[in-house]
């Protein structure tokens, strides 16, 4: 999540609180509705071809020896060898043959797992189709559980340690995220329903738990939830826009080519804007979590501030958000797509029919339009952190009501030498009352 600040918020006026709740309990109950509306009912049918059985083991010895050339190429020539061959010897732990010595061909072919010997193997039991009692075995993979058990533990121990009680909502956060897409978001469009109403109905649930898990049931986690759901809604309404604009179809990868063949029902396009939804609400909290704590944050250090004060003050923290949080998010895009940056520097054809490609067309309004989410996210909740915060005062639209009392002339004259400037002079750079930094920076 956004921003962690240990001392409580204000508590805002009870009109304000009222309001409040009168706005977030109908559209929490709304979301409740919608996702019980959009469960799915049953569960899609498994695929008609059996999973082949997968048992544990060890490896004990590996043999390799030269590859025989292919009947197409002969030795010594680029494509005569597949490589590497040989065998390996397995301890079976699970199956038919648990602790008996087993062997297997090494791994070979594209992605295989380079084998030896104490390594941890996966073993896959292949039978003969013509004559069931002749079995042989593969290894698939490595076992990973450990190292990924010990991996979880340590981010788990480094959150909390860091974080404390704070940190252990958070890591509650995070189990109820998974939980919802795990048990709603990916069923429901499985089973058919409207993938982009799903992702929407299922991002506002996990922004409702997350939001007042991590940070407490407050007027400003109050007013993260409204500028998320808001900045939520804009992002897939832009997205449609645009993927309809661009003509997009969601064929634009391999994985979903893939998974076409596999669900001919799933609608791909709505998949590419429940993708564009869900990604873009990692990083929508942690902008309007901000914003909220900066405005309350401003306000507790100068009451005095109008809203408009307020109001511009933080958006000038949120333009520093957004300029390094727009690198983020193409980044995070361009390390997820890397496979398919490199095949386009192997590409031949001209770069203007390489961009508008299906396949790069789609990562480009997907990060374009999560751009423009989190943009309109920092004005959005920065104005309602502003007013929610400045609410119940007198005076709050035109300037400070009460200035602050003069501090000693002494102690300013202290601060300002050690700043580096002279007694009795002003803080050199602070234009009037907005305090605007951008130019002396």
């Amino acid at each position: 999540m956004g921003a962690d600040h240990t001392r409580p918020a204000p508590s805002a006026p009870p009109g304000v609180r009222r309001i409040l709740v009168a706005t977030v309990v109908p559209l929490f109950l709304i979301t409740v509705v919608a996702a019980l509306v959009l469960w799915p009912r049953q569960d899609r049918e498994a695929a008609d071809a059996p999973a082949l059985p997968r048992y544990h083991g060890t490896v004990t010895r590996v043999v390799t020896v030269p590859c025989p050339p292919t009947p197409e190429a002969p030795e010594g020539s680029p494509g005569g060898s597949a490589g590497p061959c040989g065998t390996v010897t397995v301890a079976a732990e699970q199956g038919p043959d648990a602790g008996r010595q087993v062997e297997t061909p090494v791994p070979s072919g594209p992605g295989a797992p380079r084998v030896e010997v104490g390594d941890e193997v996966i073993l896959v039991e292949l039978i003969d189709p013509a004559d069931p009692a002749v079995k042989s075995y593969n290894i698939a993979e490595h076992q990973r559980g450990t190292p990924l058990v010990w991996l979880a533990v340590l981010f788990a121990v480094a959150i909390v340690a860091f974080g404390r009680w704070r940190g252990l909502a958070a890591l509650g956060g995070l189990v109820a995220s998974f939980a919802i897409l795990l048990g709603f978001v990916l069923p429901g469009i499985g089973a058919g329903q409207p993938p982009l109403l799903v992702a929407i109905v299922g991002a506002a649930l996990i922004m409702f738990v997350v939001l007042y898990l991590t940070h407490g049931v407050t007027a400003q986690t109050s007013v993260a939830v409204l500028g998320t759901l808001g900045s939520l809604v804009l992002t897939g309404v832009l997205g449609t826009l645009a993927t309809a604009a661009t003509h997009l179809t969601g064929f634009g990868s391999e994985d979903a080519t893939t998974l076409s063949m596999f669900q001919g029902d799933v609608d791909l396009h709505g998949l590419l804007l429940a993708g564009i939804v869900i990604g873009s609400l990692g990083v929508l909290d942690d902008v309007t979590v901000t914003q909220a704590a900066t405005v309350t944050e401003l306000a507790h250090a100068n009451p005095a501030l109008s809203r408009r004060h307020l109001y511009r003050a933080a958006t000038r923290v949120g333009r520093a958000h957004i300029a390094s949080t727009v690198n983020t998010i193409v980044l995070a895009y361009a390390g997820a797509s890397l496979p398919l940056l490199l095949l386009l520097v192997a590409d031949s054809r001209p770069v203007s029919q390489i961009l508008t490609s299906e396949f790069l067309a789609q990562e480009i309004v997907r990060s374009a339009v999560a751009t423009l989410g989190l943009i309109a996210a920092v004005p959005l909740t920065t104005g309602l952190a502003a007013v929610v915060t400045t609410a119940g005062r007198r005076g709050t639209t035109e300037g400070p009501a009460d200035p602050p009392a003069p501090r000693p002339p002494a102690g300013r004259d202290e601060a300002l030498e050690a700043l580096g400037g002279a007694p009795g002079q002003r803080a050199g750079g602070w234009p009037g009352g907005d305090r605007n930094t951008e130019a002396a920076w």
